[in-house]
């Protein structure tokens, strides 16, 4: 990587972004930004998404100057009601019970700043997702099984949890997953980055 070019920082904690990450082959490190992700007010899932993405983006750019930062956030949401990780199996169970047969949207918002000019980049990729009419044996052997408690939507779209649905749509498959990499790559390319 050319010397001029400012270190990259993950802000985040996820096993999966890093994994993500990692994909590109860019070295990296990863701090976790530590921030309240309650929900404000009334705002969307999509704008909830992109304000935590940069929340997160500038809290640990605050802490690594002259960094590129990236923050990511991911809000799932069914009618009107948002689902996180579920944390439990009895949460988990309950969740794919209320999602199935459903279309859940994953908005999942990307924040990249480069530290050198200060400037900030951010994308929103939406992924809908439908789920299958899913029994409670199904739904209890899944959760069992791909143990999905660290997972908005109790399913891990990238494991076991492909077979839970009917469809999904969306420009990036990497966006279910927690960071959207055709996005990140074009902006990280833009900054300098020596990405294929």
């Amino acid at each position: 990587m050319s010397p001029d070019l400012p270190p990259l920082v993950l802000g985040s904690s996820s096993r999966y972004r890093q994994e993500l990450l990692s994909r590109l082959r860019v070295p990296f490190t990863t701090a976790s930004p530590d921030i309240d992700e309650s929900m404000l007010g009334d705002e969307t899932p999509r704008e909830q998404a992109i304000r935590l993405a940069r929340s997160k983006a500038e809290a640990i750019a605050a802490r690594f100057p002259g960094a590129c930062v990236i923050g990511s956030d991911q809000v799932a949401s069914c009618g009107g009601r948002r689902y996180g990780k579920p944390g439990s199996r009895d949460a988990a169970i309950a969740q794919l019970a209320e999602l199935s047969g459903q279309t859940v949207v994953f908005d999942t918002a990307l924040c990249v700043i480069d530290g050198r000019k200060g400037t900030r980049h951010e994308a929103l990729v939406p992924t809908e997702v439908v789920f299958r009419p899913l029994s409670r044996p199904e739904i209890e052997r899944y959760v069992d099984l791909d143990d999905p408690l660290d997972c908005a939507g109790a399913a891990k779209s990238e494991s076991l949890g492909i077979a839970l649905l009917e469809r999904l749509s969306g420009d990036d498959p990497t966006a279910l997953v927690g960071l959207p990499l055709i996005r990140l790559s074009a902006l990280l390319r833009d900054i300098g980055y020596p990405l294929p």
